[in-house]
């Protein structure tokens, strides 16, 4: 397993000759403690400014120096990490790319793991549809959702989702024409992950008092809420949701 550490202009590496010297930590390194491998952005030039001066570089995870520390969430379970890194050696010929022109590398990644991250918007939460759910939870009257304030709600994700559908099929499309994704990537993991969060918070509506077990077999060892409160770090990971709406604002509606 590789895992990608975000080190924005913390993570450091001293120039040896033929290897660099990493120090620094990152916080949100996903499944660090399970990985056999890292791949890592370090600073590697400490004149250069912004996103200038960074290099990606590969290293074992196993490597002296690296330690990774589970960090459990709210949902109750620890797939994220903090990893350190002290002291560590990474052989120039583990840089990927050419050195100081690590960013470049890094936004590509970025721009499909973003990708990836709004497809939970596209995911039904089971089996049945939101919909469905709903129905069997109060029940229906002359074919609707017994319960008109209830109804509003899933009709309304429900057309939000299928127009989210709709734009992520034609993204797909142009894609597949020779596009890029580029900017639109932060759209989708904006939109997508804001889609995926409502769905979890009606499944807690549609459970009404139910919904606050947290464990027990009748709740599947308490499923919705954990899955409820683990959609919160949906608006963080792959860049925050601000992040998102900063993109969205200046690559896509052409403001400021």
């Amino acid at each position: 397993m590789l895992a990608l550490i975000l080190a924005g202009l913390q993570a450091k590496g001293e120039d040896r000759g033929d290897h660099f010297i990493a120090n620094g930590q990152k916080v949100w390194t996903s499944y660090a403690d399970k990985c056999d491998w890292m791949f890592c952005l370090l600073r590697t030039d400490f004149e250069a400014k912004k996103q200038m001066g960074i290099s990606l570089v590969l290293f074992d995870m196993a490597t002296p120096g690296v330690t990774p520390k589970p960090i459990k969430l709210i949902s109750g379970s620890s797939p994220f990490c903090e990893t350190f890194l002290d002291d560590v050696r990474v052989e120039k010929d583990q840089v990927v790319g050419e050195i100081n022109q690590g960013w470049t590398i890094a936004k590509y990644l970025l721009t499909h793991e973003r990708e990836m991250i709004g497809g939970f918007g596209l995911t039904d939460a089971g089996s049945d549809t939101l919909g469905q759910i709903a129905a069997k939870s109060v029940g229906v009257e002359e074919g609707r959702i017994n319960n008109s304030l209830l109804r509003a709600d899933v009709l309304k994700w429900e057309i939000d989702g299928a127009a989210f559908a709709m734009t992520a099929e034609r993204v797909t499309d142009e894609v597949k024409s020779g596009h890029g994704v580029g900017a639109t990537s932060a759209m989708l993991k904006y939109y997508g992950t804001e889609l995926n969060k409502r769905r979890y918070e009606l499944m807690m509506k549609i459970d009404g008092s139910d919904a606050m077990i947290w464990d027990g077999a009748n709740s599947n060892g308490g499923w919705t809420p954990r899955t409820w409160l683990r959609t919160k770090g949906n608006s963080i990971e792959g860049g925050t949701s601000e992040v998102q709406l900063n993109i969205i604002a200046k690559n896509i509606l052409g403001l400021g």
